[in-house]
């Protein structure tokens, strides 16, 4: 918003990284990768393992830390979702639960990047949209970047997952479980604009809300110039 520029390859956002190749190891430590974040749950963990990495590895779960924990709150985000007129409030009331119930999540991930040794960090979960975009959501928006363009940052999931979702609709046994994930694979901008109208309607600003989870002002300054240099 004032004109400048975010210091290119400071945090990359991503889905999984054992899917990568050798080759694509090579090019992420070439790039200047010194840590990988990774905000999964020990559950998914489980069925995906981290591989040996040349970086280091952090595991901070950005919501539910195992399936129990889940099952614990789940009736909540649904009930949310089936309320909903459309899939871009569906989303939007989701994460805002979500981010109130994991509120020392969200700080320890804050704090993870801001604490990370290095020039480069990875930020990762399962598909590399929902938790991973929120987290990128808040770092952008502590880098001055307008809400609109982080917004539209965020809808380029579905776009760039396209290929793993049309895996998925193409799999599904039902025409329930088809809309199901029609919906999950959908990034709208409006859901991540509304996310940030809703934080700054409630706390007066997203960094009061990112200062009611934990995260110092002295964090929040390491993590804006992580991005401004």
């Amino acid at each position: 918003m004032d004109g400048g520029e975010t210091r290119f390859g400071a945090v990359v956002r991503a889905d999984s990284v054992s899917q990568l190749s050798e080759a694509g190891w090579e090019a992420l430590v070439a790039y200047g990768i010194h840590t990988v974040l990774d905000l999964r749950g020990e559950h998914e963990r489980e069925d995906d393992p981290p591989a040996e990495l040349p970086v280091e590895v952090l595991h901070v779960p950005f919501m539910e830390a195992s399936e129990a924990e889940w099952e614990e709150i789940a009736e909540e985000p649904e009930a949310a979702t089936a309320a909903a007129p459309d899939v871009a409030t569906s989303t939007r009331d989701a994460y805002l639960i979500f981010l109130e119930r994991f509120r020392g999540n969200v700080a320890a991930a804050l704090k993870a990047v801001a604490n990370a040794p290095g020039a480069g960090v990875v930020v990762h979960c399962v598909g590399g949209k929902d938790r991973t975009g929120l987290l990128v959501a808040f770092l952008l928006h502590l880098a001055g970047v307008p809400n609109e363009e982080i917004a539209a940052d965020y809808a380029l999931s579905e776009e760039r997952l396209r290929e793993r979702h049309e895996a998925w609709f193409a799999a599904a046994d039902s025409e329930e479980e088809l809309e199901r994930l029609r919906r999950i694979a959908q990034t709208p901008a409006r859901s991540m604009l509304g996310v940030f109208e809703a934080l700054e309607r409630q706390y007066g600003s997203i960094e009061a809300y990112l200062r009611s989870t934990g995260v110092t002002d002295d964090e929040l300054e390491r993590l804006r110039a992580r991005l401004r240099g």
